[in-house]
């Protein structure tokens, strides 16, 4: 029998970072996964490398060009004529990127010396996980059983199921069906205002659809800063998403020209034609073949798997990453965790600081925010000191074009110390970085505003919110 220090179930963002870092500890690691391209072709990266946060943001690229050229460039004294979209090179260019970096994590496996087992994982007693490889043509795979010290189960989410969107892949698809669309659907029904919704939809609205976001809840964003929320609801209308909230998604029937969806909302019940829907209504944690019941793998009622502050498992030299536990279903929380299991298992200090991970939507604007929501805090009776400044009065914002949102910045009303950092507007992803570090250093407002940044940049939004914080800003 094979015998292994660590074995990891997963090669996503969280599975092949931790076989990464066991390795650079002088671990002998092997990584099981199961994903295979369109092409059955086996390829390490998971849903964020293969059809998640990579290809989606190539989309979202690609979609923000066109939509400047065509509706932006003129006031740059730019002029264009005769513009036309190639969907199928915009595709290829996502699937070159996709393969790119796939390719890139089994370069650093072979670098590494870890073991890239391609197949099927599950557990078994004793620290032992069974490994079925893939079937090769008219070949029956045979299962190996594989002992390891210890086990970190990475095995991800898939997108969650409804009884009444039956998903065909055709007309009714998931969020990977809605990277492949072969062409420019006229008419998008979105299920669910979540992240993956809004950047879908808005790929595919700014490619020329008719898109129709159907959102159960009567609120926008809800995780998100009500300020924010509401700016971002405000900008997404404008940009031509056609969002209803307070609509119930009651059934979608596919025929072969169009999609029939009916749905229930203040007014009553009624049913929208369109080309096309996505059901985005979310993602659950993909526990369902590790076996876990068997062997005794404590879980919850939702499937998640429960899981220590380290985390550590119920089951001896067990433990679970990223979107099977506790927290946020995303790519950098998963990491991080990997990182932290293999120091953990060599014995080496580490921490995972769950109250500094950033979010970030990557519509445009971007929304981007780090720490506590005003609502929250007002909820837990903590009082509080905000200061907002708009990228209207931002030099760069400016210069660029991009005076859409804000930079929202949440103090301690006692002790200044920053609670939360809340960013609507051009590269939100990036500027969101600086609120994290000053976060995890436990900075005050007052620090940030003492902290000299470059002119004319769009970080001195953050800069000018927290001069804001104690009403000193200078630009407004």
């Amino acid at each position: 029998m094979d015998h292994y220090d660590v074995v990891v179930i997963g090669g996503g963002p969280g599975g092949y970072v931790a076989a990464i870092r066991c390795a650079q500890l002088g671990l002998e690691t092997a990584c099981i996964d199961a994903w295979l391209d369109p092409n059955g072709k086996p390829s390490l990266g998971g849903t964020c490398l293969n059809v998640g946060c990579i290809p989606s943001k190539a989309l979202l690229d690609s979609s923000h060009h066109y939509h400047r050229l065509q509706h932006e460039f003129d006031s740059h004294g730019i002029k264009t004529t005769g513009i036309s979209l190639d969907v199928k090179q915009m595709l290829a260019r996502k699937d070159d990127i996709t393969q790119s970096l796939t390719s890139g994590v089994a370069a650093l496996f072979a670098k590494h010396k870890i073991t890239w087992l391609q197949g099927h994982g599950k557990l078994i007693a004793d620290n032992q996980v069974e490994f079925t490889p893939h079937a090769k043509a008219k070949k029956k795979a045979t299962a190996k059983h594989i002992e390891a010290d210890n086990i970190i189960i990475a095995t991800g989410s898939v997108a969650a199921t409804v009884d009444a969107l039956p998903v065909d892949g055709k007309r009714i698809v998931d969020s990977t069906g809605a990277l492949n669309f072969d062409e420019v659907p006229k008419r998008l029904a979105v299920i669910g205002g979540g992240v993956i919704g809004l950047e879908l939809g808005s790929v595919w609205s700014r490619l020329g659809a008719e898109v129709s976001v159907l959102i159960r809840r009567d609120e926008f964003l809800p995780a998100v800063d009500t300020h924010l929320a509401t700016a971002a609801l405000k900008e997404l209308t404008s940009q031509g998403l056609d969002i209803r909230l307070g609509t119930k998604t009651l059934a979608a029937k596919a025929s072969a020209r169009q999609v029939t969806v009916t749905i229930e909302d203040a007014q009553g019940e009624s049913q929208l034609k369109v080309d096309k829907v996505l059901v985005a209504t979310g993602r659950r944690p993909n526990t369902d073949g590790l076996n876990a019941t068997r062997v005794g793998l404590e879980m919850n009622e939702r499937g998640f798997i429960i899981a220590d502050e380290m985390c550590r498992t119920n089951l001896p030299g067990v433990y679970a990453i990223g979107d099977v536990v506790r927290g946020p279903m995303l790519a950098h929380k998963a990491s991080e965790e990997g990182v932290a299991v293999a120091e953990h298992i060599v014995g080496k200090a580490s921490h995972i600081n769950y109250a500094t991970i950033p979010w970030v939507i990557y519509t445009w604007p971007e929304i981007a925010w780090v720490g506590q929501t005003s609502q929250a805090l007002k909820k837990s009776g903590i009082d509080f000191k905000e200061g907002v400044f708009p990228f209207l009065a931002n030099g760069r914002a400016r210069a660029m074009g991009d005076i859409s949102g804000m930079v929202k910045i949440i103090a301690d009303a006692k002790d200044d110390t920053i609670l939360g950092v809340h960013i609507i507007g051009p590269s939100a992803s990036e500027m969101i970085a600086e609120a994290v570090l000053a976060m995890e250093f436990s900075a005050s407002s007052e620090d940030l505003a003492r902290t000299i940044h470059a002119h004319p940049s769009l970080s001195e939004a953050l800069h000018e919110a927290a001069l804001a914080v104690e009403k000193r800003s200078l630009h407004i």
